[in-house]
């Protein structure tokens, strides 16, 4: 007798939740584009609605300030983009995807491409959100407007500048280790060990956050061969990049300036009579009381610094051995002061409106102003061209402000935009749903959540806060807080538990309209609960069972303790 083959269960899939159906179209057709165009209106019509506007407000910005804006660290960028050397300054990854574009001399198409870096960040959170932790379509478009609506997140795609682009690279690599239910692949792995090792060749942030992944996939039981594959394919680049660095500069290393940026970090308190400094490092010294100093910066670029009395460079190997070696034994002497200048540039990042910092005009070239940035006398390349910044384009490097578009984006950015307060609120709400599902150490959302305090941490204890540092930062708190309130969760089952009792009482209260009376906070947990049991509802199997969608946990057995304070929490 012949046994027909069980026929595919038609139960709504993790995939099939969020996603596009997937099917074979004609690309070339009219008919394939629209068919596609449409199941992405049904299947993510909030999400398309958001993001038109978003898309809008970058065309304007192109428009506005013709084709780029720019940053004081950009010409540095560009001049070793055109004489294709390594600065020894800063990791020079940035230059190398410049020197990729240089054939079209175009600085449209670099801002044009980090436009579409930034919404494709916005379109990772969203999918990532709906696919893996099932959020509502409204919560996961709300983890996306930070991104998609910051005025200042906008103007830093316009600049030429790596942190967009950096940015692209983490939230890339996050997506692809968390998107699978069952776990990551082995090519996942080696795929996102790859892009970190990219990523730290465009900032040196990039590195320490390797730990954080290695950490995250340990504590997630990843198996050894997956965690060792992603590290050693992180690495690569950046032994390629130390090597190039080492046949140009003499020393196996990222950069020569590490030590002088910690160096700068600790001048602002360290005391050389509470240390023991050798006879070498006596000319680092500076007799100026800690609270009569500058901020930290100074102590880089500024000629009051002590390090200015080193030649040819700073930014070489001898002083910034010396300059790290300084900053060692000033951590070790005053490690209260040390970090309470960690403490003050971290908390610096949570204020509610922002203040004109470092300067006046390195803050004027965070915002579209009414003037274009001139390119500075030291660029000069004494060619054909007059400036690296023209000889990129083989034209004129100015940015052209265009009204009414300039206009627009310039008010824009005035008045809308996450102010510190918003992103720490957000990384509070994302800690407190952490904190609740400690028995799994944090779950997924430990992931982002680190890389998002990390991104604002590293920073300010080595070196100094900045504006621009605290952006990439603020996708991945709003990640982490969805995550950390998904299904399957301590934060979410708390969510659904305090709707329930919200719901109960209002039946008990004779309450008709289902919104009538509630608070904001208990609305939204009701309409959280409502979608997550509308889901439970389609999982009941005919032989009575329930069971997750791919990925989620089983239900407790019945007659358990969980699964009698879910029933009684949801009113059932």
């Amino acid at each position: 007798m012949r046994v027909m083959p069980a026929a595919p269960s038609r139960e709504p899939s993790a995939w099939r939740a969020w996603s596009i159906r997937i099917v074979r179209p004609s690309w070339a057709s009219w008919g394939g584009a629209r068919s596609l165009a449409a199941r992405t209106w049904s299947g993510h019509r909030l999400f398309v609605i958001v993001a038109i506007p978003a898309v809008l407000l970058r065309v304007d910005a192109e428009l506005g300030y013709r084709w780029q804006a720019w940053f004081n660290d950009s010409f540095q960028y560009v001049q070793n983009t055109v004489r294709f050397t390594l600065d020894p300054a800063r990791v020079s990854g940035y230059s190398i995807f410049l020197k990729i574009l240089e054939p079209f001399h175009s600085y449209a198409l670099v801002t044009i491409l980090q436009h579409l870096m930034g919404l494709a960040v916005a379109v990772m959170l969203y999918a990532l959100a709906r696919h893996r932790y099932r959020a509502p379509a409204w919560l996961a478009t709300l983890a996306a407007v930070p991104v998609l609506y910051d005025g200042f997140e906008i103007q830093l795609e316009h600049l030429i500048l790596s942190d967009v682009p950096l940015l692209f690279l983490l939230v890339l690599a996050t997506t692809m280790l968390l998107w699978n239910p069952a776990g990551p692949s082995l090519r996942t792995c080696v795929i996102v060990g790859l892009l970190l090792g990219i990523a730290d060749c465009f900032r040196a942030v990039g590195l320490p956050l390797l730990a954080v992944f290695a950490v995250f996939m340990i504590i997630r039981q990843v198996s050894w061969r997956k965690v060792a594959a992603a590290i050693v394919m992180c690495l690569i680049p950046v032994a390629a990049y130390a090597g190039w660095f080492d046949l140009e500069h003499g020393q196996f290393a990222m950069s020569d300036a590490t030590g002088v940026f910690l160096y700068s970090r600790v001048m602002t308190f360290a005391e050389c009579a509470k240390m023991h400094v050798p006879d070498d490092e006596l000319a680092l010294c500076t007799t100026v009381p800690p609270d009569k100093r500058p901020i930290a910066q100074a102590y880089i670029w500024t000629p009051a610094s002590p390090l200015q009395t080193f030649s040819p460079s700073k930014f070489t190997a001898v002083p910034n051995e010396l300059a790290e070696n300084f900053a060692i034994r000033a951590i070790e002497a005053q490690p209260l002061g040390y970090a309470k200048a960690v403490f003050d540039d971290t908390w610096r990042v949570f204020g509610w409106k922002r203040v004109i910092f470092p300067n006046a005009a390195t803050y004027d070239e965070y915002i579209f102003g009414y003037h274009t940035v001139p390119v500075p006398a030291w660029d000069d390349n004494t060619g054909k061209y007059g400036s690296y910044a023209a000889a990129y384009v083989q034209g004129n490097p100015a940015t052209k402000i265009v009204a009414p578009f300039a206009n627009i984006i310039r008010g824009y950015q005035r008045y809308v935009w996450l102010p510190g307060t918003g992103y720490g609120l957000i990384l509070l709400l994302g800690a407190g749903g952490i904190v609740l599902d400690w028995r799994r150490l944090g779950g997924d959302a430990l992931l982002p959540w680190t890389i998002s305090f990390a991104l604002i941490f590293i920073p300010a204890a080595t070196a100094e806060f900045d504006y621009r540092y605290v952006l990439p930062a603020v996708p991945f708190a709003c990640l982490a807080a969805v995550m950390a309130f998904s299904q399957g969760t301590a934060g979410g089952r708390l969510v659904r538990r305090l709707a329930g009792r919200r719901l109960a009482g209002r039946r008990r209260g004779g309450a008709v309209s289902p919104g009538a009376g509630t608070s904001p906070v208990a609305a939204a947990a009701s309409s959280v609960s409502g979608s997550i049991l509308s889901r439970e509802s389609r999982s009941v199997s005919v032989a009575g069972g329930i069971s997750g969608g791919a990925g989620q946990p089983s239900a407790p057995a019945v007659g358990s303790r969980d699964d009698q304070g879910d029933l009684t929490a949801d009113g059932t």
